[in-house]
């Protein structure tokens, strides 16, 4: 893996004793939060590999929570995030698996309350680092580092490029895109990594676009 810069190494400006293992895991939490656009309530957190073997020592536990209550890596209410956490009504359970991860530092996460159910999985590649590799079962790779949206659409003829083309004529940069289905002709989720925060307003037009079922932003 190459890295651009010292801070890649050393990781971010952080409360905990990992880059890896405690702002990794805020950043997954973070990403979940913003997905699911809400405080949950109940989440269910499992860990895998080293995480599931450290998390208490290391402070992963208190790190993922503290990302669904929206507190960012240097934020010193990470420290007690559970309990604040559980005084705002959130039923939180963790769960250390067994089975073998294709990456060491893995958590998923589950989270919901009366209106709906988010699930994803996270895994902290280092420096503070992390990637999105599924959510609600389609297979991704979204880094959290920039601003991106999530459009859940139906894999029809077209329909990339018409969101590609909206994209353009605001002058939005993608850096990276990709396209994910369960089956063909079915639902697809697409992944778009872009260069700047979008407005609202662009949201709300890629959402009037046909076959587009529901559209996601997350703020760098």
């Amino acid at each position: 893996m190459k890295y651009k810069s010292v801070f890649d190494i050393i990781g971010p400006i952080m409360i905990g004793p990992s880059s890896s293992h405690t702002a990794g895991a805020a950043r997954i939490g973070r990403v979940a939060r913003s997905l699911f656009n809400r405080e949950p309530k109940w989440a269910k957190v499992s860990f895998y590999g080293s995480f599931a073997q450290t998390y208490r020592g290391h402070g992963t536990d208190v790190a993922i929570i503290g990302g669904l209550l929206d507190y960012d890596t240097f934020d010193e209410r990470i420290i007690d995030s559970i309990q604040l956490a559980k005084k705002n009504g959130m039923e939180i359970e963790f769960i250390k698996e067994e089975a073998i991860p294709n990456h060491p530092n893995t958590a998923r996460v589950k989270i919901g309350d009366d209106h709906g159910e988010l699930e994803l999985v996270g895994i902290s590649i280092g420096g503070g680092k992390i990637e999105i590799t599924e959510l609600d079962g389609f297979e991704l790779r979204l880094s959290g580092n920039h601003p991106a949206i999530l459009i859940v659409h139906n894999d029809k003829y077209g329909t990339i490029a018409n969101v590609s083309n909206i994209l353009a004529k605001y002058l939005i940069n993608i850096g990276h895109m990709e396209v994910a289905r369960k089956e063909v002709g079915k639902q697809a989720l697409m992944t778009i990594e872009v260069d700047e925060n979008i407005d609202h307003s662009v949201l709300a037009e890629l959402e009037k676009l046909e076959n587009i079922i529901r559209v996601k932003k997350i703020v760098d």
